[in-house]
């Protein structure tokens, strides 16, 4: 039986892998602990809140009292916290370096002290940066080219260096964009939904020539659970798998999907530091673990347009916020996950 401390429980991937995580029989226990910050929502957790085994705690990673007091009660941690949104991050560099940099530092001196099986480190195809061609591999360099892939290239080093060092059970997930039910309206497809269903315009930023590939989160969740149960400590598994699109591509299915048209789309200058195309290989995952992704993007995408439409009362306040849209970005939705 496992005992799973998951950092960042309520957020969109996090909650997921909760569900995730309950559905099965040999989980002992799951604590979820997160600061429901603007991007997080214990209505997340809505569907498995009365589970007798999961238990919440609101708190930061950067609390090292807390974390080590967690961490002393569970065998497994999966770390997802983190400050995610690109455009924010021109912003307040600063904070995402200290959450992802250094709360990522905190668990890991908890999970050193406390012998954990096994620390799976949540990551992103973005500290790969930009590639032209090709896919990257575990083995790429990280080259990093804004403030969040820096922040989580940088928290991927200091992850695998508690390995090398103190020998830390870490594995390190690197996903692609995720896309499903839940997540924040800052990014690219709930913002794009909400908005058309608001009957208001969407952004297009330059050419919208930029290359993503677009995952389910239960996809990606299957590939974090791969790691935590059968990866090897010290290894990097990429996740990927979805489907390759451009942002106009992606415009025009969301479009379809929400019955709207290419006059709702006004064109805008293109965000700074937009790199113009990621790509990953996910070979070694599918062959060392069984990992097969399942989704079909057509289907997913209509799924997650009908949960946004079904479910006005969880973005609608959310746009209302002072915190949801701030004036500085506000002409800069992320385009990353």
């Amino acid at each position: 039986m496992i005992r799973v401390l998951v950092t960042g429980g309520a957020g969109f991937i996090g909650s997921h892998f909760v569900q995730r995580l309950l559905a099965a029989d040999d989980v002992d226990a799951v604590t979820v602990l997160d600061a429901l910050t603007y991007a997080g929502h214990l209505d997340n957790l809505a569907d498995v809140k009365d589970d007798p085994r999961l238990r919440f705690v609101e708190g930061n990673i950067l609390d090292a009292p807390l974390v080590d007091s967690l961490v002393r009660q569970h065998t497994e941690v999966v770390h997802f916290a983190a400050e995610s949104h690109v455009d924010r991050s021109f912003l307040a560099a600063g904070h995402f370096l200290s959450t992802n940099v250094l709360g990522t530092q905190t668990l890991l001196e908890a999970a050193n002290r406390h012998d954990v099986r096994k620390f799976v480190h949540v990551s992103t195809d973005e500290v790969y940066g930009p590639l032209a061609t090709g896919a990257a591999t575990e083995e790429w360099p990280l080259r990093p080219t804004v403030p969040y892939a820096a922040s989580k290239a940088a928290s991927d080093m200091v992850a695998r260096s508690y390995f090398r060092t103190y020998g830390v059970p870490v594995c390190i997930t690197r996903s692609s964009n995720n896309y499903g039910p839940r997540q924040h309206p800052e990014k690219i497809i709930p913002l794009f939904v909400t908005a058309l269903f608001q009957g208001e315009p969407v952004t297009l930023h330059g050419n919208g020539e930029h290359v993503r590939n677009w995952l389910h989160v239960a996809d990606n969740c299957q590939g974090v659970d791969l790691v935590l149960r059968r990866g090897v400590p010290g290894e990097v598994y990429n996740i990927g798998g979805g489907t390759d699109l451009t942002n106009r591509d992606l415009t025009g299915l969301l479009l379809a999907v929400c019955g709207g048209t290419w006059d709702d789309v006004r064109h805008v200058p293109d965000r700074r530091s937009n790199d113009v195309r990621y790509a990953m290989n996910h070979t070694k995952i599918t062959t060392d673990l069984g990992y097969r992704p399942v989704h079909d993007l057509t289907e997913g995408l209509a799924a997650t347009v009908r949960w946004y439409r079904d479910h006005p009362e969880r973005w609608a306040p959310v746009l209302r916020s002072p915190e949801a849209e701030p004036p500085e970005i506000a002409l800069a939705p992320a385009q990353q996950r």
